[in-house]
């Protein structure tokens, strides 16, 4: 029987780590592959155009979508990938046909509303940027990137940039919660946070590192030595990463990629980042939309509980702040089902019907 966390995707933080571990997960999961028909892809057809806009000393290049029946100004949505080289579609190495990011836009699409997504750092046509192929990116290149996005959207001459609205998916969504304070011109009129971490990013990490790990000893895919040496040496990475001290020398074999020197910046400054206290600290007057699917094997429903009490605390009344739990959706909101014999590339499941109305219902409410 295949396991939903059997493929760690390009949205997990630890995907390198666990692709390169004693090759301990199986590729059964749900990455590429399929019978070559694929799934109804959801909501509308949009008319897009390519655009490409600087960041800094770097040029990004995404794509504008538009509603296919478009009159006048229409609200426009940031969308923001999650972690990993992960490009404008949602897609990466590991699971390229995820497409997470384009069927949020489609769904946008039907429901009225403009979107942008982009080639993150290290993903598509956006590549390296100006840096090297082993330069190191920190938080605030994400976080300028997703700024000058932001403002690409709003001059699109077809978007109100009066009604503008950010979504970030996984690790784009601790982005989004950033989004009020890191942007320019008008703030954010509210937030989708579609499968959102709840915990501290190396806390997640050791989490997923450990609960992969666990399901690949009981395969026999591990022995308990190995297991113990990789989340001994995961645990004194992270130790020293938030001491500010240099990642250890001669880790176990899959980490070095995840807690080398070239990603030490970018961890150290995401994991002082906590998503419920970010929550809580939100413009009072900011609505948010929480989606998490109950099949989620990278955030646990408990996380997606843990930022809801940011997210309801101060006593804050009269703002939307509502999650919607997908039955049976996974982290990229495609049906997800385990059973013998069952569908599990992603091409060919489709994307969770539950997503479309919960999104048109929040434009609705924030900029209809």
């Amino acid at each position: 029987m295949p396991s939903r966390s059997s493929a760690a995707p390009p949205s997990s933080p630890v995907r390198a780590a666990a692709v390169a571990a004693a090759a301990v997960l199986l590729a059964a999961g749900c990455g590429p592959g399929g019978s070559g028909e694929g799934a109804a892809p959801p909501g509308a057809e949009p008319v897009e155009r390519d655009v490409s806009f600087q960041s800094g000393p770097d040029t990004v290049h995404g794509t504008f979508a538009l509603p296919p029946d478009a009159d006048g100004p229409v609200p426009g949505v940031l969308i923001i990938s999650g972690s990993g080289p992960t490009d404008r579609d949602g897609n990466g190495e590991g699971r390229p046909d995820a497409d997470t990011n384009l069927n949020f836009a489609r769904v946008l699409a039907q429901a009225g509303a403009a979107s942008l997504r982009y080639d993150k750092l290290g993903s598509g046509e956006t590549g390296t940027g100006s840096r090297g192929e082993d330069g190191a990116v920190g938080f605030d290149d994400f976080e300028a990137q997703m700024a000058a996005a932001y403002a690409e959207l709003a001059d699109q001459p077809e978007v109100d940039p009066s009604r503008l609205l950010v979504l970030g998916h996984s690790e784009g969504a601790l982005f989004a919660l950033r989004s009020p304070e890191a942007v320019e011109g008008p703030a954010p009129a509210g937030l989708v946070l579609a499968a959102p971490p709840g915990s501290r990013y190396m806390d997640l990490i050791d989490r997923q590192i450990t609960d992969q790990a666990r399901r690949a000893e009981s395969q026999g895919a591990m022995t308990a030595p190995d297991v113990e040496e990789l989340l001994s040496d995961t645990r004194l990475a992270i130790a020293r990463l938030r001491a500010g001290e240099d990642p250890p020398r001669g880790m176990a074999e899959g980490l070095a990629p995840l807690f080398g020197e070239q990603n030490a910046r970018f961890l150290r400054e995401i994991d002082a980042l906590d998503p419920k206290e970010m929550a809580a600290e939100l413009p009072g007057r900011t609505p948010a939309l929480v989606l998490w699917g109950t099949e989620d094997s990278q955030v646990e429903g408990a996380e997606v509980d843990r930022l809801m009490e940011g997210l309801e605390s101060g006593g804050r009344t009269g703002v939307e702040r509502e999650r919607v739990d997908i039955e049976g959706a996974d982290h990229v909101f495609r049906e997800y089902d385990d059973g013998p014999g069952a569908v599990i590339p992603d091409a060919d499941r489709p994307f969770a019907d539950e997503v479309a109305p919960a999104v048109e219902s929040f434009l609705d409410e924030t900029v209809g």
